[in-house]
């Protein structure tokens, strides 16, 4: 069996009636789990809506206790880092991560981010040895697999469009993928929310489209 992480990070919900009201990234998100139910109903899901329960952000103390050996931290230290080792046992367990997310200011919400703060650890999720040289930053988990749902309000943020360069939020995620123990990402994006016109519409029905194509695709690899 497989074990799915599903993060949401909008802070949009999805039950409005009023349509204009609801996540797009969450919705699509939908799209893609429902269909790799119906392939693999019996596979663990485990959701993490950081959208609407935030992390908390990290503190001087809590960096303080991350660089504490286990054995010598104190109660409160403990309870600082629970949290953190709660999301960290999430990501461990997940053989596919299903991360869907709207772009804030061309980049990540600071929800998003608060939950990289978080599972990005010392010891946990990468290793550190100055015998390595200029680089001795090094992953520790390996082997999953990362679909990044995303939705702007604006267009042409991939490869070779016009807003490339004004975009911070994959290159962002495919920098830190590695310490996610991520080989292999796959992207599904739904643009022009802010014109929203037919190329709105379009954009939203072929991310569907792509969602459910990708979730029956890696349901039968996995």
């Amino acid at each position: 069996m497989t074990t799915l992480l599903q993060i949401d990070a909008s802070i949009r919900g999805s039950e409005s009636n009023v349509p204009e009201y609801n996540s797009i990234s969450r919705s699509i998100s939908a799209t893609f789990m429902k269909e790799w139910q119906q392939h693999k109903p019996n596979d663990t899901v485990i959701c993490r809506d950081v959208g609407m329960h935030p992390p908390d952000h990290i503190t001087q103390d809590w960096i303080a206790a991350v660089f504490t050996a286990p054995e010598s931290r104190s109660d409160t230290q403990n309870a600082l880092l629970a949290q953190s080792d709660s999301l960290i046992a999430e990501l461990e367990q997940a053989d596919i991560i299903i991360l869907s997310t709207p772009m804030y200011n061309y980049g990540m919400p600071a929800v998003l981010k608060a939950w990289f703060d978080q599972v990005m650890r010392i010891n946990k999720t990468f290793s550190f040895d100055l015998a390595r040289g200029d680089y001795p930053v090094e992953p520790i988990l390996s082997g999953k697999k990362l679909v990044a749902i995303t939705s702007s309000g604006e267009f042409g943020f991939g490869p070779g469009g016009v807003r490339e360069g004004r975009n911070h939020l994959i290159p962002h995620i495919k920098t830190l993928k590695g310490y996610l123990g991520v080989d292999e990402l796959f992207e599904v994006a739904a643009e022009y929310q802010e014109f929203n016109d037919e190329r709105h519409k379009t954009s939203v029905q072929d991310a569907h489209a792509k969602a459910r194509e990708l979730a029956a695709k890696l349901a039968l690899l996995n």
